[in-house]
């Protein structure tokens, strides 16, 4: 597929790092001179160009503009009836950029994550799409919304990673100051850690419920420090900060 991007910010580059393998001619804007020179230099199927010229040599054209910019450059662009657009922006609604790319076809609005580099990434697509589900699920785990309402909430779960990328880097600087071993500490949490969530199935039902009742042995020392959280108001607090990023989303 002759793929465009306008745009070539950090999730751009990491979705053509990550799509660049399956066969797609892919043209990107010159808009991160540095970022763009690089890309094109890593993968022979990937070429830079001028914003008119990505769309006019594309089929499918991937945004990956702020809003605030798309509301400027994309009117002065010209669409054809024939090419599908996915906005990477979440804080612009699908049919105001549909407006804008008129008389193309706003396919969906697509959230791609920094790990799409590396396969094994989840990818939002909203509303379900099987074109682009054809072009983000060949290596990564496309999850299919469908309406704005369920992106809002997807979208304020996912910052759950920062947080939990902040207790293991924590717990393993604790542990490093105990044993003197930084890398070991670290290895050790995102094996442990990594591997517990992906050894069932992602399709299976309740599968951390499942881990959470084989982590709750009465005495145990996950049991223990779950209950310790738990008694802080932790889990309260993390309900209370997910409700604070869904209101702001819906504004």
């Amino acid at each position: 597929m002759r793929i465009g991007f306008l745009g070539t910010g950090t999730i751009t580059s990491a979705v053509v790092t990550g799509i660049a393998a399956d066969a797609h001619t892919i043209t990107i804007s010159r808009r991160n001179p540095n970022r763009s020179t690089d890309l094109a230099a890593r993968f022979g199927n990937v070429s830079v160009a001028e914003n008119q010229q990505v769309v006019s040599q594309s089929d499918l054209i991937l945004v990956g503009l702020m809003a605030q910019t798309a509301r400027k450059i994309l009117p002065t662009l010209t669409f054809r009836p024939d090419q599908i657009v996915a906005s990477f922006m979440a804080d612009m609604p699908l049919a105001e950029c549909a407006a804008l790319i008129t008389p193309a076809k706003a396919e969906a609005i697509v959230i791609p994550f920094p790990a799409i580099a590396h396969g094994g990434s989840p990818v939002l697509i909203c509303p379900p799409s099987r074109v682009l589900a054809q072009v983000f699920g060949v290596s990564n785990h496309v999850v299919p919304l469908t309406n704005e309402t369920a992106l809002t909430t997807y979208m304020a779960a996912q910052a759950l990673l920062s947080p939990v990328a902040k207790l293991l880097a924590e717990t393993a600087d604790w542990m490093a100051t105990r044993t003197g071993d930084q890398a070991g500490a670290e290895r050790f949490l995102r094996i442990l850690i990594g591997g517990a969530l992906t050894a069932a199935n992602y399709n299976q039902p309740s599968a951390l419920r499942a881990l959470l009742n084989d982590l709750n042995t009465e005495g145990g020392l996950n049991a223990e420090l779950r209950e310790f959280f738990a008694a802080k108001g932790v889990f309260d607090e993390l309900i209370q900060g997910l409700d604070q990023l869904e209101r702001r989303l819906k504004l």
